[in-house]
């Protein structure tokens, strides 16, 4: 018995790529009356509520649109989790677009693997104009050309499925957990609980925005979010690896796979790209350790 699918849209300030997005969901070759789409727009301040409600009333798929002032990814995630009807929910974010047998392949293998609690897809090759596009994709097509014999340690939720009874029975996402990292946190717990996870053969497209500046503000977005999940856990990633000088090893071992893979020059700027990305990273990590502990200690000094 095939069984219902919720596909779990959770975006902010997405309307420029969301149609796109949308528009691969609903052309799933997975039967559409075993799917619903469950949104939660994060306060978003474009026009990313007006796309999805455009195409809420022009799709064959049932659709649940939540909006609210902006509370972050856990609670939004939340949302889907505490509304959703499927015995899977499958992540897709606001600039992502899904090859038409993405859904059934993610559902065949967890029926096909009971145990799996949670299994990542695999990033699909994609034309790559930007050069900054395409170093960030590069690491993740390497480590997915692996596929059966590297698994990532924590999939992350975008092109991701969630076994509902999984997660739910981990009491889903963090919600105090503030910024990026919900996604370690969750399948780090949902191993724990002793699900295993795991990858499947299906694949994903995902497409950036493609400037250095984008790219700063995601890795120190993403280093402020690591402080908090560093202090809840500090088991889910070494905050020794997450620096400048280890980075550029990082980049400099991708470079010869990555040139195998696309054959341009560009992979050689690989260790620069980690280098940047990680100094981004420890400077949002090193201004959440300021706000929170510092200041914490600034009150009790007074």
């Amino acid at each position: 018995m095939i069984p219902i699918v919720t596909i779990g849209v959770c975006v902010r300030n997405s309307a420029a790529t969301l149609r796109a997005a949308i528009e691969s969901i609903v052309s799933q070759d997975f039967p559409h009356e075993l799917m619903e789409i469950i949104f939660v727009d994060d306060g978003s301040e474009d026009a990313t509520l007006a796309v999805i409600k455009d195409s809420v009333s022009r799709i064959d798929v049932h659709a649940k649109v939540f909006s609210a002032e902006w509370r972050g990814l856990s609670p939004t995630r939340n949302t889907v989790i505490d509304n959703a009807t499927g015995k899977y929910i499958i992540w897709v974010d606001g600039d992502m677009t899904l090859p038409k047998d993405h859904v059934r392949k993610q559902v065949e293998f967890m029926e096909r693997n009971p145990k799996v609690g949670i299994a990542k897809a695999r990033l699909s090759m994609m034309p790559m104009r930007r050069t900054v596009v395409a170093l960030e994709a590069l690491p993740h097509m390497v480590h997915d050309m692996q596929f059966g014999k590297v698994k990532s340690k924590f999939p992350g939720t975008g092109g991701s499925i969630y076994r509902v009874e999984a997660i739910r029975q981990v009491g889903g996402f963090d919600d105090g957990l503030k910024g990026a990292g919900e996604d370690q946190d969750a399948a780090y717990r949902v191993g724990v609980a002793g699900w295993l996870l795991d990858q499947s053969p299906a694949f994903f497209c995902e497409e950036r925005s493609g400037t250095w500046k984008t790219l700063w503000d995601r890795y120190f977005w993403y280093g402020r979010g690591s402080y908090y999940l560093y202090r809840k856990n500090r088991k889910i990633f070494s905050i020794y690896r997450m620096n400048p000088i280890a980075g550029f090893m990082a980049g400099a071992l991708y470079v010869p796979a990555s040139y195998k893979l696309i054959g341009r020059m560009c992979v050689f700027m690989l260790p620069i790209h980690f280098t940047f990305k990680l100094t981004a990273w420890c400077l949002g990590f090193l201004k959440a350790y300021i706000v929170r502990d510092i200041s914490s200690l600034c009150k009790k000094l007074h």
